[in-house]
């Protein structure tokens, strides 16, 4: 079934749609009054509901069935990533969203060369629940205001595993995967870093191996920001 986002929080057994969510199930979809859909208000669970009535601009719905559904990872991800310019950081926010990245932090870099916007910063969060729908999550990523890498770098407070991309040093992407599963436990927060193209600057990655960061080498090839966050992530999280 069609999945819709409430604003408000589903708590009894009435919920309404307006706005963009309204008019596609209205003008799209077509609705009519019996029509069943799933509903998501970002708490963790879906709703199965029923449309009662119609308006120009808004549906009321009746909610049928609550399901707490978890489709979360095992284990707290943050991302800080330096965000890429237009269309790029909507396919890198969607991917992150489609992995299981639980929290998205832009960071701020000596080599940055966009410096996100509260108003971009809010049509990424809406590309967050439109790709939460298309994807199953109930649970929505958070993105996190803007941080400069020294904020980032201390933000792990306590046992977890903290890795930072690097075009050449490290160990493999390819063996991230066992180097989580042999140093954590499920549950235990995972923090990644990706700079820019062509990495942090050099006084950047010494800041980050000693703060006890885990290099991990990208490969041979100069990947695009959103490649090597993603690449990251999947090596982290596919498993």
């Amino acid at each position: 079934m069609h999945r819709f986002y409430v604003e408000t929080p589903v708590d009894s057994d009435k919920a309404y749609l307006a706005g963009s969510e309204a008019h596609h199930l209205i003008h799209v979809l077509r609705a009519s009054v019996g029509m069943e859909v799933v509903l998501i208000d970002g708490s963790g669970n879906e709703f199965d509901a029923r449309v009662l009535h119609i308006e120009r601009r808004s549906v009321e719905l009746e909610v049928i069935t609550r399901h707490a559904i978890d489709r979360e990872l095992s284990f707290p991800f943050t991302l800080g990533v330096t965000l890429p310019k237009g269309d790029r950081q909507r396919w890198l926010v969607e991917k992150a969203v489609e992995l299981g990245v639980h929290t998205l932090v832009p960071l701020q870099t000596e080599h940055s060369v966009l410096a996100p916007t509260p108003t971009s910063l809010a049509r990424l969060r809406k590309v967050v629940i439109e790709s939460s729908k298309q994807c199953g999550r109930n649970q929505f990523m958070h993105i996190d205001t803007p941080q400069s890498l020294e904020t980032f770098q201390q933000r792990p407070t306590q046992e977890s595993l903290q890795i930072v991309a690097h075009p050449t040093s490290g160990i493999p992407v390819s063996s991230i995967g066992d180097l989580r599963s042999s140093t954590l436990v499920d549950g235990l927060p995972v923090f990644a870093a990706v700079g820019p193209e062509g990495g942090f600057s050099d006084q950047e990655f010494e800041d980050f191996q000693r703060a006890s960061w885990q290099a991990v080498s990208m490969g041979r090839r100069i990947l695009r920001i959103e490649t090597a966050a993603i690449s990251l992530v999947a090596a982290l999280t596919l498993r």
